[in-house]
């Protein structure tokens, strides 16, 4: 079933065209390359700058496309993807997750100076949350900051933060008041301010071309005036934000999920055993039809939450089933796609090998199946 005439216009296809384009001439013919080096060129920030796919969503005066249209980002998301490698989606994607708050929440000057370099890919944006002690439970952030006259003194450490290594802004969640939600802030913190430095980027089991870093702030001074928002109301930032990053997170998953399945399908032509292309056997065709009727599944009803946060709602339960579904779908997709191509698939040449060890970290991130479950059963009353 084609659900792309329901959900998405004309202007959303052309958008899919301009990012399916600069992932076919800038990234593929060097992805693999780049996989291998744990990293990929910076410049492709600003060649994606460029191209206008890092402004989509964001205000126009900023340099952004202006208004909001879930489905744009959702076309543009799933081109990405079309890389293969979810670590460079996520480290290119990551002022998706840092530019928000600022956007929603901070002061004008702390907009135009941080918001439009970042769009035109000069400067990199990275969101900081994640504790040793806390990271789905985002109410036990320890990092603390403390007012003092026109700066806030900030100590404490954040771990796993996507574009750690080489970020310029960093949108981070601190402790400014009591215990609990009720106490956090939200600052944002620039490389260089003195008593802020960077750990090594982090080595991963999978999105190896993603920088990931630790991030240490010994009574780093940051101006006051880099508060984004209300003190003591960064709670709020963060979880309006993870609807975002929850969505993405499964288009990333129903992706990696349906890329398995074309390579799945491409490979059963070309392999033979016992005589005859693989393809020709009915287990072979079974798996196929469940692989692709789970991924049919996830991707319909990531389009519905979709569509509800177009319409201005909130779904908290639905994009929580939405992620959890698709990461398990993603799972199993490419567990089947390894099995497939048999030794193939576990070699490192093998795309369907990167997309099994890309796929595990998609249940973790952004909060974990078993922290949606729980906001799953209190929408339900439960």
């Amino acid at each position: 079933m084609d659900t792309t005439t329901h959900y998405f216009n004309d202007t959303h296809q052309m958008v899919r065209q301009t990012v399916r384009d600069f992932v076919s001439r800038h990234i593929l013919p060097n992805i693999n390359e780049w996989e291998e080096q744990g990293t990929f060129p910076r410049e492709l920030y600003q060649l994606a700058g460029d191209a206008g796919i890092l402004g989509i969503g964001f205000p126009e005066e900023f340099g952004g496309t202006g208004q909001k249209d879930t489905f744009m980002k959702v076309a543009a998301s799933e081109e990405l993807m079309r890389c293969t490698s979810g670590g460079l989606v996520a480290s290119l994607g990551s002022l998706d997750i840092a530019l928000p708050p600022i956007a929603l929440w901070g002061s004008q000057p702390l907009k135009e100076k941080v918001i439009p370099p970042v769009l035109r890919g000069e400067k990199i944006a990275a969101l900081a949350i994640t504790e040793p002690s806390a990271g789905s439970d985002v109410a036990n952030i320890r990092t603390k900051a403390i007012k003092e006259g026109d700066h806030y003194r900030v100590n404490g450490s954040k771990m796993f933060i996507t574009s750690g290594v080489r970020a310029d802004h960093y949108t981070v969640a601190v402790r400014t008041g009591g215990e609990g939600h009720g106490g956090i802030s939200m600052l944002m913190i620039e490389k260089g301010t003195p008593g802020f430095t960077v750990g090594q980027n982090l080595k991963k089991m999978g999105w190896w071309a993603s920088d990931t870093a630790e991030l240490f702030f010994d009574d780093c001074l940051v101006p006051a005036e880099n508060l984004i928002g209300r003190e003591n109301s960064g709670f709020i930032c963060i979880m309006t934000n993870f609807m975002q990053e929850r969505l993405s997170l499964s288009i990333m998953a129903y992706m990696t999920a349906q890329l398995a399945l074309e390579e799945s399908l491409r490979y059963i032509k070309e392999r033979h055993a016992f005589g005859r292309p693989i393809g020709k056997f009915q287990v072979t065709k079974h798996k196929l039809v469940d692989m692709a009727t789970q991924v049919e599944i996830a991707k319909e009803y990531t389009y519905r939450v979709a569509a509800l946060m177009q319409a201005g709602k909130n779904p908290i339960k639905e994009v929580s089933m939405a992620k959890n579904f698709a990461t398990e779908v993603c799972e199993n997709v490419t567990n089947h796609a390894v099995q497939i191509f048999g030794g193939m698939g576990y070699m490192r040449e093998s795309t369907v090998e990167r997309l099994y060890r890309d796929s595990r970290i998609l249940s973790i991130g952004g909060g974990t199946t078993e922290v949606m479950k729980e906001l799953i059963a209190k929408q339900m009353g439960l």
